[in-house]
């Protein structure tokens, strides 16, 4: 399955579209919700070649570090810190085009530039968890990215 996961040469809503059905077969039948987000993420950071995809999960009213694709990684982010923290404390999608104009950025490399953070709910619309993207140019997340990490994130909250 592994090499079908590349997309590129297609523009974003494309890569997306035909990334999508295959993220849906990685995770179809397998009940170990771990092992399912694991795959959704090395997904993700492959198939859209961005630079660090992770989530975090909610745990005693701050984020920790769950599985990841991309350089090491901040361990434990407090609510409404960072773009993590943010999107945790408001409940909502937070795009960033620039990293070093978001006030309170957390840089945990400096290669970062933009981001994206999708919250994850339970049945209860309780924040659970993120997810995290980031990439290296400015400017790389639209609407696009966030309809279809929506969607992304719907299935990781069905784990």
């Amino acid at each position: 399955m592994a090499e079908s996961i590349h997309v590129q040469g297609l523009d974003r809503k494309a890569q997306y579209e035909s990334l999508f059905p295959q993220i849906l077969a990685l995770v179809e039948g397998e009940t170990d919700s771990l092992a399912n987000m694991a795959n959704v993420i090395a997904a993700l950071k492959f198939g859209m070649e961005f630079f660090w995809v992770g989530v975090y999960f909610v745990k005693e009213n701050e984020l920790v570090l769950g599985p990841f694709q991309g350089p090491v990684a901040c361990t434990r982010i407090a609510k409404g810190k960072g773009v993590c923290g943010y999107a945790y404390a408001i409940g909502q999608t937070v795009l960033v085009k620039d990293v070093d104009l978001f006030p309170g950025h957390i840089a945990c490399s400096s290669e970062s530039k933009s981001e994206i953070v999708v919250p994850l709910f339970n049945k209860n619309k309780e924040v659970i968890g993120v997810l995290d993207i980031d990439s290296v140019k400015l400017s790389d997340f639209d609407d696009t990215d966030k309809y279809y990490l929506e969607k992304v994130a719907l299935l990781l909250s069905s784990f």
